[in-house]
């Protein structure tokens, strides 16, 4: 019984630790840096209460940011054209061997931050609205 609980808090820090740093990093690189902070403070405040009291301040600022998003068509139109180019340079990092870190790993990255863009998008739109009618 013992080991198996030792076992299953290795698992929960290593996969938490290892979302939360890739997070980390994609707040300085294209993609939903902030989204996977959280999503690692998350894991990890599963097994490890004392990581909970970063979740509730990462989530404000995470739906914060969603939110701000879409304020304005500005905003929006920026977005929109954001993942449009994640998309277009995931295609180019797979086809163009000459690119550095070329190959599809890299370019798939690329293509799958762009449509996690646009969910995002798409809830963010679709909350304000709500929130704006109600």
């Amino acid at each position: 019984m013992g080991y198996s609980r030792h076992a299953r808090r290795g698992v929960i820090l290593v996969v938490g630790g290892v979302v939360l740093l890739a997070g980390v990093a994609l707040l300085v690189l294209p993609g939903p840096g902030l989204l996977l902070v959280l999503a690692g403070l998350l894991i990890l405040a599963r097994e490890f209460p004392a990581v909970d009291r970063y979740v509730d301040p990462i989530r404000d600022r995470a739906v914060q940011a969603a939110e701000e998003s879409v304020t304005s068509w500005w905003r929006l139109a920026g977005s929109i054209l954001t993942g449009l180019t994640l998309i277009g340079a995931g295609v180019a990092w797979g086809l163009v061997p000459e690119l550095p870190l070329s190959g599809w790993s890299t370019g798939s990255g690329l293509i799958l931050s762009g449509f996690i863009l646009f969910g995002l998008l798409y809830w963010s739109y679709r909350r304000v609205r709500a929130a704006r009618a109600g």
